[in-house]
């Protein structure tokens, strides 16, 4: 029974129902139109051999990680800001409510114009698909904080500094672990999309010539590799929130739960 337990708690009997699955719909089919899990390790065999799929996942991972990293830094303190200040929020929430339903494919063409095929046309753009989602979540947590827990500390004679370092940001800090928990999804689409259009390298590339020779394994395992990729740094992200935001109601299960 305890072991039973284990497999359930792991999620192993999900993963073994999806590749019987799939397995089944790969015999039903042609292997060049969906190849079963045997051809597409295959494939990701025959890609690491010469080492380009691990260049691959490193260049994809390198883009997300700078991009996600530099648009989270910017988009907290402006979510702090315009969940506190009155004025800056009626001026930037209009805007922001107009710009975030763009996604970020839309800027893929005008990105390469303005900044380049390299490497920062691409970062950009996970910034931009970064920001909307955790400017949304802080200052969502912002307005969250309760009214009395401010006026205790002002009655206290705290300063709005004081209030803003002591009350509102560890208030809000469940809601901003959330906000880049999302953002790190976006930020995968949004490299997708980037890599596809303009790049010799990344996951993206991959999956885009790989059609060029019907490799249909080739494809699979580009987007295993993403979501693998995916799953790894959320959890990543997910156990340094954990040990280092513990205190702060943060409690990783995998879901996307703000508080315990």
């Amino acid at each position: 029974m305890s072991r039973g337990k284990r497999i359930l708690q792991y999620g192993v009997l999900p993963w073994v129902a999806a590749l019987i699955v799939w397995q089944l719909a790969a015999w039903a089919s042609e292997p060049d139109f969906l190849p079963g899990p045997y051809l597409t390790l295959q494939g990701a065999i025959e890609l690491s051999k010469d080492g380009s799929l691990f260049t691959y996942i490193l260049y994809s991972f390198y883009r997300v990680f700078t991009g996600w990293l530099i648009g989270s830094l910017i988009a907290i303190p402006v979510g702090l800001a315009m969940g506190r200040i009155r004025f800056v929020r009626a001026l930037a929430e209009p805007i922001l409510n107009f710009v975030r339903f763009i996604p970020a494919l839309a800027f893929v063409t005008l990105f390469m114009l303005w900044f380049g095929i390299g490497e920062q046309s691409k970062i950009i753009l996970v910034m931009y698909g970064t920001i909307f989602t955790v400017i949304i979540n802080t200052m969502t947590g912002v307005l969250a904080v309760e009214e009395d827990k401010i006026r205790s500390a002002r009655s206290m004679g705290a300063t709005e500094r004081q209030i803003m370092r002591h009350v509102i940001v560890p208030a809000t800090i469940p809601y901003i672990f959330t906000g880049v928990r999302l953002a790190m999804s976006t930020s995968y689409m949004a490299i997708l999309g980037a890599e596809m259009m303009a790049a010799n390298e990344g996951v993206g590339f991959l999956i885009w010539n790989a059609r060029l020779y019907f490799k249909t394994d080739w494809i699979f395992v580009g987007v295993i590799a993403l979501g693998l990729m995916g799953f790894a740094t959320d959890r990543l992200l997910g156990f340094v929130g954990r040990k280092l935001l513990y205190r702060y109601g943060i409690v990783f299960t995998g879901s996307l739960t703000r508080k315990a």
